[in-house]
């Protein structure tokens, strides 16, 4: 008995001492070889973290102008469990209240939902046969802006006050949307933000990394009800906010543009109609527009035609037709083969093989190469580029001109356009812009570009500068040189002879887009589009190219019109009638003056009376509707001071202005105004702006102002300028 009891107590020990064992065994699994994972599990229980999200950047146009911001939006969310409850609630079901079917019929007359879809949503149940509690009412209200927010926060307030409830079961919850102020300005430059917040295409998808920023996040404990313990400590991370972008668009111009090509649009239904506006001196892009095309705030319903999210612009490759002569006659120019007064015989060709024929088929007969560019002629250019030039020298000037490699314009997407010369007659077809030589619109405007700034081929840039939203910080993007492709004095020749395209009434191709006032030089191009493999006449993509002023160009032109109906009835003409009505108003809207005429700018031009405007009264208007007003009637001004009202004007309303002469704004009291920059003002600007500031003047020589200094006289303010003609 007593050894069977001690081996009982002995059993029964060993069972506690390997009881023990795995006990701290398990602790010691837990406490110490195992410590950071139960940690972390159990942190994890008990801490929480919330993500602080980051402000996407806004983007400008070059003035300051919100093309696209953050915004506050509202989703519409459904909890099924909460209805289901209060239709069945006696005290409603006495009033014959249906809770589920007015909230239904509401949300589909703000909404547009269709109501089989929203009693679906009502009514929806888990698994477990329990009604759901959150329901999000997608996509109709996803995202909602202020108006519908409005009138559906009324809807749940009236209902909670009627039904004497605290929860109808229909939440807004606020969220942030990408918002497109201008709708769909510049909408192929921009881009799109999608529902699921992220960039599609433009300018939210190239620079997408510096909109978005960094998302913070702040972490606390917690109780078993996600309650912040009172005595928690928190560990903060801020956000860091998107950098803000200036673009080098200005809104003006752009609408300028998109207002120019929707009536040719509406009119000849071409296949899509594309116009860049740029800077020849910088290479800024300052309107770039496309038809057929989309509202960023509501691009769902474009997306029937993806034609919609298309940037032919940058994207689309076409042979550029009489546009690419400009290559042409500017290589021969430089390389010393254009003679404007040397005759040939014009009519047909015979180059590599193959006839070539002018246009109108049978030619002018013998005429000058300079009447050959203004009727634009293939057989002048053929001659030219391919007997004169030949291949290697008018290939070099091709490739030194940016055609067939990309730009590096900042846009996604870009296409390079194709060279590719097998056989001598596909370098004859190209001295005039067909056969093996495809171009992107982006190219052709920066190698114009080249032409009217003196000989400089420069890098296209859409982004102006970026700001850090935090900082402050600006980061500005300065001009960039690709190379030097003109001699200086070789592209004034090449503007002068290009000039004459436009301003010959009688001969020039371009004559429709002649602005009266200033100095345009331009080429029209005309390529048949290639349908099944050969050239179709009736079809064709028709486009104008130029920049103005001559003399000091400020702006620069593309319009390319694709496959327009009625092309032989007038929709052949329609690209120089677009480049007018841009850049006529572009010019006035900058400020740009009027080329001076020879003489004593007279108010006659070959004879004929020139119409002077008539100043209208702009005062008490805020600047932006005064400006548009005096560009509506082509009258150039200046804004002198920093206030939003115009307080004066010069001169006065209904004064007959003498050509070239400007009309001065004033947005602050003259005692209030510093002088502006008179540097290249002619003296009648100097006198008129001085007096209107209550300052005296001093002249010295004649033309315009090249220095000038300010000192005070007898109480008086003097203003000394020095002035020399203006270098041709």
């Amino acid at each position: 008995m007593v050894k069977r009891i001690k081996l009982r107590t002995l059993f029964i020990g060993g069972l506690f001492l390997l009881f023990f064992i795995i006990i701290i065994s398990r602790l010691f699994w837990y406490q110490v070889w195992n410590r950071d994972f139960w940690l972390d599990l159990a942190q994890a229980t008990w801490s929480t973290e919330q993500e602080i999200p980051a402000k996407r950047g806004t983007i400008y146009d070059k003035n300051g102008e919100v093309l696209a911001m953050d915004a506050p939006a509202y989703n519409v969310v459904l909890n099924p469990k909460v209805i289901q409850t209060l239709r069945t609630n006696e005290k409603l079901v006495e009033k014959h209240i249906d809770v589920e079917r007015l909230i239904v019929e509401k949300l589909h007359e703000v909404l547009g939902k269709p109501e089989s879809e929203l009693y679906e949503l009502a009514r929806k149940k888990r698994d477990s046969g329990e009604y759901h509690i959150y329901r999000e009412v997608r996509k109709e209200g996803w995202m909602i802006e202020q108006e519908p927010y409005d009138e559906l926060n009324a809807f749940i307030q009236e209902k909670e006050d009627e039904w004497k409830v605290n929860d109808i079961g229909l939440y807004l919850l606020k969220d942030t949307k990408r918002f497109y102020a201008k709708n769909n300005l510049a909408a192929h430059v921009l881009g799109y933000m999608n529902k699921e917040n992220e960039p599609v295409g433009g300018i939210e998808s190239q620079f997408n990394s510096m909109l978005q920023g960094k998302p913070g996040s702040i972490q606390y404990d917690k109780d078993r009800q996600g309650t912040k313990l009172p005595t928690a400590s928190e560990v903060y991370t801020p956000a860091e906010d998107g950098k803000n972008l200036y673009l080098t668009i200005d809104a003006t111009i752009q609408q300028y543009i998109q207002e120019a090509i929707t009536g040719v649009y509406e009119r000849y239904s071409p296949y899509s109609i594309s116009v860049i506006a740029a800077d020849p001196k910088t290479g800024d892009v300052l309107g770039m527009a496309n038809l057929p095309t989309y509202d960023p705030n509501k691009y769902w319903e474009a997306a029937t035609d993806l034609r919609n999210f298309y940037n032919p612009a940058i994207m689309s490759t076409y042979e550029p037709g009489s546009t690419f002569k400009i290559v042409t006659l500017a290589a021969s120019v430089q390389e010393g083969v254009f003679d404007p007064n040397e005759t040939y015989k014009s009519g047909s060709i015979v180059a590599g093989g193959r006839p070539i024929r002018d246009h109108n088929h049978v030619g002018w007969g013998t005429i000058t190469y300079l009447e050959g560019l203004k009727r634009s002629s293939n057989v002048a250019f053929v001659k030219l580029g391919f007997e004169k030039l030949r291949e290697d020298q008018f290939k070099s000037y091709i490739d030194n001109f940016g055609f067939g490699e990309k730009t590096g314009i900042e846009l996604p997407g870009e296409n390079a356009g194709k060279i590719h010369f097998q056989y001598a007659a596909d370098i004859a077809a190209a001295t005039y812009g067909h056969g093996q030589l495809t171009v992107t619109p982006i190219q052709q405007i920066m190698a114009v570009s080249a032409v009217a700034n003196g000989g400089k081929l420069m890098v296209p840039h859409i982004v102006k500068k970026v700001e850090d939203s935090q900082t402050g910080e600006v980061q500005e993007r300065a001009p960039e040189v690709v190379r030097e492709v003109l001699k200086p004095e070789m592209a004034k020749q090449v503007s002068e002879y290009l000039e004459q395209v436009v301003a010959d009434q009688q001969i020039g191709t371009g004559k429709a887009a002649y602005i009266e006032g200033y100095r345009v030089a331009g080429k029209t191009g005309t390529a048949l589009k290639v349908i099944d493999g050969g050239y179709d006449t009736t079809r064709a993509v028709v486009s104008f190219i130029g920049y103005a002023p001559v003399e000091d160009p400020r702006i620069a032109v593309l319009v390319v019109v694709d496959d327009p109906k009625d092309y032989y009835e007038g929709g052949g003409f329609v690209a120089p009638v677009i480049f007018k009505e841009i850049v006529s108003k572009s010019l006035r809207y900058m400020g740009v003056p009027t080329s001076h005429q020879s003489g004593d700018e007279a108010d006659h031009r070959d004879g004929q009376a020139v119409t002077l405007a008539t100043t209208p009264n702009v005062q008490g208007l805020k600047p932006d509707a005064a400006k548009q007003k005096l560009a509506e009637k082509g009258i150039v001004f200046e804004t002198v001071g920093s206030g939003n009202e115009v307080k004066r004007q010069y001169p006065e309303p209904g004064t007959k202005l003498a050509v070239g002469q400007r009309v001065y704004l004033l947005t602050q009291e003259p005692s209030q105004l510093k002088l502006p920059n008179l540097t290249g003002k002619s003296l009648r600007d100097v006198v008129e702006l001085a007096s209107l500031l209550q300052w005296e003047v001093k002249a010295e020589g004649e033309g315009y102002v090249t220095e000038y200094a300010i000192s005070t006289k007898n109480n008086t303010k003097v203003v000394y300028v020095k002035l020399k003609p203006k270098i041709p």
